[in-house]
């Protein structure tokens, strides 16, 4: 803002300018950077990219799930085959270490303690299984049997 501040100061307003200069020096700094930079945005080595299908799907890994029956005893069996403590856990480590983790289902009598049940569950939870799911029987149909 410019003022004049002379001995014949009432005849004379005081003028208000903008300085342009250090925006002009602004703006010519970002015209040498852009000027600078845009050749290099380009690439120097051409190469023949592929295409992708979108409709193209890669095919899942099929994992099939392990079967694990306990009986109210306290008996388990690992796909119908019976096992003890010590072979469970060694088992559900290498499972728990396989890609893609298999499915571990549990299938328990309904006489079966929860206790029991909960220690299978903690046995594949300290070896690292995450996909755990519980095998039931559907619901009765009208009319039919148990």
């Amino acid at each position: 803002m410019s003022m004049s501040l002379g001995e014949n100061s009432g005849s004379e307003i005081p003028k208000a300018e903008i300085n342009v200069t250090p925006l002009a020096d602004v703006m010519l700094v970002l015209l040498i950077i852009f000027m600078i930079t845009a050749p290099l945005m380009s690439h120097k080595v051409k190469v023949d990219l592929p295409r992708a299908d979108p409709n193209t799907k890669p095919a899942p890994i099929e994992v099939p799930p392990i079967d694990l029956a306990v009986e109210p005893d306290g008996t388990v069996y690992w796909n119908d085959s019976q096992i003890s403590d010590a072979v469970l856990s060694a088992k559900l480590r290498a499972a728990a270490t396989s890609v893609p983790q298999p499915e571990l289902n549990i299938r328990a009598d309904k006489t079966t303690p929860y206790r029991v049940i909960w220690k299978v569950m903690q046995d594949a939870k300290g070896a690292g299984m995450v996909h755990l799911g519980f095998i039931t029987q559907g619901k009765a149909k009208p009319g039919s049997t148990p």
